[in-house]
């Protein structure tokens, strides 16, 4: 049995902010016309990170779904926050490293699987500029080596 996974939303500023530690997969609580624009790929994750409340629920913020144009006055508010669908052991241990560590949990990409909305977020630490400026130069590099052996 293959899984039939289609990519809806990437947040790629992500890998640039944050040192990835451990990844998760999610489901989201959703309305019924969310779905529908999840589908029609209309979905913004750049800005949304993911709420811990007490060690017990996972909400996602600020995350963009766009409203169904098809649905009239029975829409969704695109920027409502969703209850993220994770195991209880799951949520103590984000919630443990949030708390105690000092990390972030951040969304990555969102995507259709077998049919339902999920979502993987990751347990995440927050790079210092000289991190970033590590990053960025080891991709320009890893871009020059590429064009050079093209030429070649």
């Amino acid at each position: 049995m293959t899984e039939d996974i289609k990519i809806v939303a990437n947040n790629r500023k992500a890998n640039f902010e944050y040192f990835i530690m451990e990844k998760f997969e999610a489901g989201l609580a959703l309305q019924g016309t969310e779905i529908k624009s999840i589908r029609a790929g209309q979905v913004s994750i750049q800005e949304a990170y993911v709420d811990i409340q007490d060690g017990k629920e996972a909400w996602l913020i600020e995350s963009h779904i766009a409203p169904y144009e098809q649905a009239s006055r029975f829409n969704h508010d695109p920027k409502r926050k969703r209850k993220l669908l994770l195991h209880k052991k799951q949520i103590a241990e984000l919630w443990n490293n949030v708390r105690i560590k000092g990390m972030t949990v951040v969304p990555l990409r969102m995507y259709l699987k077998d049919g339902r909305a999920k979502i993987e977020i990751a347990l995440a630490k927050g790079k210092k500029a000289y991190d970033k400026r590590a990053t960025i130069a080891k991709r320009d590099e890893a871009r020059s080596s590429e064009r050079a052996a093209r030429i070649r």
